[in-house]
């Protein structure tokens, strides 16, 4: 199936309309009112006839699944007489749909029977041999899908037994199955219990258990026979090689998955699979750099890795080599035994001469093939197959069974470690596995792993995130790399030398680095430790801010040293060899990494802080040179020295190029890092989430209501504005107050849960069927609370002692998800658009600070946007300040008074400490206190004893004594009166009764120790010297809420673990946009604690681990296609948890948009509903000036007679849309929109850059118009909003990957008062899963609808009926705002020249990549004569 079908590329709108065969068929069959019922006809000669004549193209089946081929035709007319043809197109329709990331099984879900016979159907057909191999292919990955959506019941139903333990009967012989057997007791009950399943089931329920449990080891036959089929011909050897790819998919699939291993493993070994592919024909024809070796690599590493198939257990390391020597120990046992003096040396070797392939077939020698073949058995390998097996069954086939199953194999640990070096060079870039992403397109498999639902183990989790996110960033590096090269523009001399015509702002061309040191390898290494180069940089020429970007680069940045020599001609022979033909194609011969040291200027010294003000003072305006001092990647020298020193030359004399990254893309380094010591060390993850994290036992199990430690009792603080708030959040459960006080009280309350605990689940019989569940689950009994109070202390006489409370009135949804926030356990909540995700979390935050005070919390996001919004909103509440830490360059950013980066908060702590210390003086001199009191924190401390404690005690003393005494004497008594004169007065206020006047005291109490409290804590800080020890100490000890983006987590794990940092909690937003690995070390950034018992394990481990996102929105980003789509690299652990079916909690109510705009993604949503203030606050109910609807979709034609256009791959411009965006941009501006409201937003780079050209041409500097708030793409505004939205579809040809809702879903949700679509109507209109999103949207006129005489903001109704002019086009907008122009210009002269002020905005624009600053893009730039009212709009 060829995935982009040639020149014909995707199906586009003139496809799916005109006169193509299948859209002729499409119309006359399905594509009607009444689709007319399914013709044997129209299957075989109409569909299957015209899809076989053209080798069933990838186009053709893309264009019948966009034709609803599937949904309105071949389904519902699917029955149990279907033809084989009909099954293999639904086959291939539900290929094309998994391909495409569409919803596949809920199509089936209103009919399982069918479904259940459909499958069986495809089953038998994967199996039968009379079909052509290349169909079967299609089969096999159809079967590949279902296994990886296990978390449909539907699916699971039928996958479940094919891989059960009925695979064992299998086995070659009942002695080694119950060898099998005897390893585990409930291997032992599954079987009897599948024996017994068996005997009772009818005839044909016996048929069906049989065809299940061989149909797998059918299917193995058969590949091998393949595999050793030598008569085949050159087409079908070719269509075998395809088929054993897909069927290798399949294998490595179901040994990734514990469910789906656990009996398969057993029997693949004991077919001894890896050594029949081996020694097969097929596997010597393909050649070393064939997929399907690296497809049986895969496949050895999952056979191997070190896991206890019945348990799931991990072995370590050393069980691993017990269990390997147990089984040398056997083989010297039967060799004893059977041949004594043959194998005399065999029985004596040590078990690592014996772990040798070498050695171990070297001693079998000695045996004849009778004598091998009576080894094999007694060692329990099987040594023969079935009749007409193509298997050759010889001595070496024999020899290699044995010695593949005792020769030691490597575990995944030494590949990372030893075989997986995370500096790239040329050779690892364009290895040819990494390659191979780069072409594909569905119709073959890839040798890389994938991340589906489960995970073998930890370990094995963290052996697949090493290897995908490796791949991930190499692969960016060497798109960099290349795009670098290619604007450099380099150009061999006849001399021989390379010259750069080009320039990029990432390079500079350099003379050979210099080796300046090299330091002895470590101890047990063979590398050199440290290997130092020097770089000269000539930087004469470069601009200032360009020149100051080289010296800004940060220690231990990489860079990158490359040797480009251009061939001599183009056409260069390669040897066929793909890797030579990419590199050398553009000059690539050497790449070397480096880590920077330090900038040092021309005279050899470190530069200055202050280095342009020092070159200035000088008369040095532009410096010459730059030196780098680079570390280089030492395991790369080494190898080159070796070369060098055999004398095939020095790669160090080639190189001419240094190339660096901007920062935020170059941390691969360091993540890898972290990944790598996480897979060799024991990562600390919480006992109650490790199995749920693998994807094992019951989902709900990490939840707090499943928890021992679940709290019964908690302060909810000031989550409740008011008694009928407290009930209203409560639905169907009991609140009952405390007796003791009135019927309804005030915040804060303390609810208590008086429910019993669960009882455990009832053991399941062992008679029940299969399906059958053991009864109905017990209804939920409605829960009880008993609700308390309490009053709140008085924490001193000033406004700031005052705490600050919340003021949100959250829903009984937010509600539950803060109860189970701050309930200890996971917790994931899903947030809809606008439903208040970032309060939720920031109130779970405030009450665990306030409920677990010697606990801490760590806050991670995606972004440094996201995290500084949530960060803002918890620095606005309850919570102490020097509590709060902002790790990351993010904190640059905050908005807030105060710095929370390390630096900033240290610096806040000592000019704290100051101030308090002025307070404690002013304090003794209040009370004649001689002394400086107030000297350090030190003497601050002593005072307190001395001074200030006794004083307290004798007041309260005193009042105790004189009981009887009235509240006069609590005032008069009162120690501290000088000090609290600065005080809001009178400090007790008149008329209060004694007790109230006590409290007013006991608040200037709290004032005055929260004083030396908070002295003692800055202590520390004025012992510590150096910066970075107050740093360190910060972190560690004093910080309770510390933030940062999952990068710098991952970045910094080890540096971080090994300060000792603990914490308790985790709060993880925008969880849904981080890949698993970057959710996962966020868990695991404190290092393993040894512990003595139990207790001390639950206290060591995380407490509570809360996940804020929505996965039906955008997922995180994967530049490469393959990783993206085949190996699911996008896949969040949010999103799989929710397959897993972990409870969660949805926030229903949104209070973002108006609710005609919620309409139109409410139907992502099905519960989501509106806040009451959308249909009441002014904003909302007030229309949008000048413009007859809130929301219209603006059909716009071909412009020029172009729609979309391509200036360079997936660079796609609309010059129409971008013209029409811009000018409704500025309509709205003259009628007084602010332009901080309006967004403007476009579904690709390419147009992003398009309406930024046309902005800055028409715009930018005009004090009429200004820049909007923003211009960007959809995927860059995730967790955004802003009032208006203009909103640039882009394609005319295909919907492109807007068929992706979680894209749509975020274009439509950032609006909240108005939202203006401009797009292609038929090219949306032809889509079934966009077709609920636009239905709303196109019941509407297509054309834009104004209003005439409104200014910004108007008085209409949002619903109120107005005569509308009709804009008949771009051309005719574009008129209409130059007359508005010209008329605004000539009345703002005739008020003399008065003009507005300039535009409230910075123009917020989506960062470009270099193309944008060098001015090299393919940027379809704006012409002179397409502008209009040029000069009048410039003023």
């Amino acid at each position: 199936m060829d995935r982009e079908a040639g020149p014909r590329g995707r199906p586009t709108t003139e496809d799916l309309t005109g006169d193509n065969h299948f859209a002729t068929v499409a119309r006359a069959n399905w594509l009607t009112k009444t689709p007319s019922k399914v013709l044997p006809n129209v299957i075989e000669n109409e569909l299957w006839a015209q899809l076989e004549q053209e080798d069933i193209p990838y186009f053709s089946l893309l264009l019948l699944e966009q034709l609803q081929t599937l949904e309105r035709y071949l389904w519902p007319g699917y029955s149990d007489n279907a033809s084989n043809h009909h099954v293999l197109l639904l086959a291939l329709l539900v290929n094309v749909k998994r391909q495409e990331h569409l919803p596949i099984w809920p199509l089936f879900a209103e009919r399982p029977d069918e479904f259940s016979t459909f499958f069986r159907r495809v089953l038998e057909l994967s199996i039968d041999r009379a079909l052509p191999a290349k169909l079967r292919s299609h089969l096999i990955t159809f079967i590949v899908g279902a296994f990886q959506s296990l978390d449909s019941g539907l699916v699971r139903k039928e996958c479940a037994p094919l891989v059960s333990i009925g695979l064992w009967h299998n086995l070659h012989s009942g002695a080694v199955r119950e060898q099998y057997l005897a390893k585990s007791t409930q291997l032992q009950k599954a079987w009897r219990a599948a024996g017994k399943k068996f005997e009772n089931a009818d005839a044909a329920g016996q048929a069906r258990l049989r065809f299940e449990r061989n149909w797998l080891f059918t299917l193995l036959l058969d590949f091998l026979d393949k595999l050793y089929d030598v008569d085949a011909g050159a087409d079908h050897k070719e269509e075998n090689v395809l088929y054993c790819e897909s069927f290798l998919e399949l294998l490595c699939d179901l040994l990734s998955q514990l469910p789906t291993r656990r009996y398969v493993s057993t029997l693949l070994q004991d077919l001894n699979l890896l050594a029949a592919i081996r020694l097969s024909p097929c596997y010597d024809d393909v050649g070393q750099d064939a997929l399907l070796r690296d497809m049986v690599g895969l496949l050895a590493h999952y056979t191997h890795f070190p896991i206890d198939d019945p348990s799931g257990k991990q072995l370590s390391r050393q069980e691993y080599e017990e269990a390997h020597n147990a089984r040398i120990s056997g083989l010297q046992k039967v060799a004893l035994r059977l041949h004594p003096e043959k194998l005399k040396i065999l029985i004596l070797a040590n078990f690592g001469s014996l772990s040798q392939r070498d050695e171990l077939s070297g001693h079998l020698e000695a045996l004849t093939d009778a004598e091998l073949t009576e080894l094999c058995h007694e060692l329990g390998l099987r040594t023969q197959y079935p009749d007409g097996s193509l298997i050759v069954q010889d001595r070496p086939f024999l020899l290699e069974t044995l010695v593949s199953s005792i020769e030691r194999k490597p575990i995944y640990t030494d590949a990372i470690q030893h075989d997986l070096p995370i500096l790239p060079t040329e050779r690892i870039l364009y290895d040819k596995n990494l390659l191979r992403t780069d072409d594909y397109n569905g119709s073959r498999p890839l040798a890389i792993p994938k991340l589906n639902l489960q995970y073998l183990t930890i370990g094995d989790f963290f052996w697949r995130s090493f290897t995908l996110y490796r791949s991930e960033a190499f692969y960016e590096i060497r798109k960099h790399v290349e795009d670098t090269i290619k604007r450099l523009q380099p150009r061999r001399l006849q001399s021989g030398e390379t010259k750069f015509d080009g320039f990029s702002r990432m390079a500079i061309p350099i003379s050979k680095p210099a080796v300046v040191d090299t330091t002895l390898p470590r101890v047990g290494e063979d590398m050199p430790a440290e290997v130092k180069v020097e770089v000269i940089l000539d930087v004469s020429r470069l601009q200032p801010g360009l020149r100051r970007e080289w010296e800004g680069l940060r220690q231990d940045d990489v860079v990158f040293l490359l040797a480009v020599h251009p061939p001599e001609t183009a056409m260069k022979l390669t040897n066929g060899h793909k890797r030579e033909a990419e590199a050398e194609g553009i000059g690539l011969r050497a790449l070397r990494c480096a880590e920077f040291v330090s900038v040092l200027d021309e005279n050899g010294r470190v530069l200055r802080h202050d280095q342009e003000a020092h070159d200035r003072d000088e008369e040095f305006a532009r410096p010459r040179q730059r030196r780098l001092l680079l570390r280089l990647d030492a395991r790369a020298y080494k190898a080159d020295k070796e070369r060098a020193d055999a004398g095939k030359g020095d790669v160090y004399e080639t190189i001419n190029v240094i190339v660096r990254r901007r920062a935020r893309e170059n941390n691969f380094k360091a993540v890898l890092e972290s990944i790598r010591q996480l897979a060799l060390s024991d990562a600390p993850v919480p006992s109650w989430l490790q199995e749920v994290f693998l994807g094992y036992g019951d989902p709900t199990m990490a939840t707090y209501k499943r928890l021992p430690n679940r709290l019964k009792s908690l302060d909810y603080r000031d989550t409740f504005l008011d008694w009928q708030h407290l009930i209203e959040s409560l639905p169907g459960k009991t609140v009952e107050p405390d007796p003791n006080v009135d019927s309804s009280f005030p915040p804060p309350y303390v609810l208590s849960s008086t429910d019993t605990p669960p009882a455990p689940a009832p053991p399941q019989s062992k008679k029940r069927r299969r399906d059958q569940p053991d009864g109905p689950d017990p209804a939920p009994s409605a829960e009880s609370y008993q609700v308390s109070t309490y009053k709140p202390p008085n924490n001193g006489p000033y406004p700031g002692d005052t705490p600050r409370n919340n003021r949100v009135r959250f829903t009984p949804a937010q509600v539950n998800a803060i109860t189970s926030g701050t309930q200890p356990g996971l917790t994931l909540i899903v947030g809809p658009p606008g439903t208040g995700k970032t309060d939720v979390a920031t109130q779970i935050i405030t009450n665990i600070y306030h409920n677990f005070p010697a606990q801490r919390t760590l806050l991670i996001a995606h972004s440094n946007q996201a995290l500084n919004q949530l960060f803002q909103k918890i620095v606005g509440l309850d919570i102490d300040e020097r509590h709060l830490l902002r790790l990351g360059h993010g904190e640059e950013e905050l908005t807030t008074e105060g710095s929370f980066s390390k630096a900033g908060r240290v610096e806040r702590f000592m000019e704290r400490g100051a101030v308090l210390l002025r307070e404690v003086q002013r304090l003794a001199d209040s009370v004649g206190a001689v002394g400086n009191h107030g000297g350090s924190c030190e003497t601050a401390s002593y005072f307190c004893e001395v001074w200030v404690r006794p004083r307290w005690k004798r007041y309260w003393d005193g009042i105790v004594q004189n009981d009887s005494g009235g509240k006069e004497v609590v005032e008069k008594n009162f120690p501290f009166h000088a000090f609290f004169a600065d005080a809001p007065q009178p400090l007790f206020p008149p008329g209060g009764s004694k007790e109230a006047l006590m409290e007013v005291a006991r608040g200037c109490e709290r004032h005055i120790r929260r004083i030396f409290d908070e002295l003692a804590e800055i202590r520390p800080f004025e012992i510590l010297r150096s910066q970075r020890d107050k740093s360190n100490y910060l972190l560690v000890k004093e910080a309770r809420i510390i933030a940062m983006t999952s990068t710098h987590a991952a970045m910094r794990r080890q540096e971080i673990a090994g300060l000792g940092f603990r914490y308790d909690n985790v709060v993880m937003e925008e969880a849904a946009q981080l890949t698993e690995i970057e959710s996962f070390i966020p868990f695991v950034l404190q290092a393993p604690r040894s512990v003595e018992n139990r207790k001390e394990q639950e206290e060591a481990q995380l407490k509570r681990i809360v996940l804020v996102g929505d996965h039906l929105q955008n997922s995180p980003v994967v530049q490469n296609a393959a990783f993206r789509s085949y190996a699911n690299l996008e896949q969040s652990l949010f999103q799989r948890l929710i397959r897993l079916g972990v409870p969660h909690i949805l926030l229903d109510a949104q209070g973002r948009s108006r609710p005609s705009l919620a309409e139109l993604y409410k139907w992502r949503y099905p519960s989501l509903s509106n806040l009451p203030f959308t249909s009441t606050a002014p904003e909302f109910v007030r229309a949008n000036a000048g413009l007859r609807y809130e929301y219209q979709f603006i059909h716009v034609p071909d412009y020029k007679g172009q729609g979309e256009t391509e200036p360079s791959p997936h660079f796609i411009q609309n010059l129409g849309e971008a013209e029409y965006c811009v000018a409704l941009y500025q309509y709205m501006r003259l009628l007084g929109y602010p332009a901080e409201k309006i967004s403007v937003l476009c579904t690709y780079a390419g147009q992003r850059a398009l309406i930024r050209d046309v902005l800055t041409h028409r715009c930018k500097g005009s004090r009429l118009f200004g820049m909007p708030a923003w211009v960007g793409t959809v995927d860059k505004y995730q967790g955004e909003q802003n009032d208006y939205v203009i909103l640039s579809l882009v394609r005319t040809k295909g919907p492109g990957y807007l068929r992706d809702l979680r894209r749509l879903t975020v274009a439509l949700s950032r609006a909240r008062l108005g939202l203006y679509v401009f797009g292609r109507r038929e090219v949306f209109e032809s889509s079934l899963e966009l077709r609920e999103a636009f239905g709303r949207l196109f019941e509407r006129e297509g054309k834009l609808k104004l209003v005439t005489n409104e200014m910004f903001p108007c008085d209409r109704g949002v619903g109120d009926e107005v005569q509308a002019t009709e804009m008949e086009g771009v051309e005719h907008l574009g008129q209409y705002v130059f007359e508005m122009t010209q008329a605004k210009v000539k009345a703002l002269k005739e008020e003399g020249g008065i003009l507005p002020p300039p535009a409230q905005t910075g123009g917020g624009v989506e960062e470009d990549g270099e193309e944008a600053e060098d001015g090299e893009g393919d940027v379809a730039r704006v012409d002179g004569d397409e502008v209009v009212g040029d000069e009048e709009m410039k003023m």
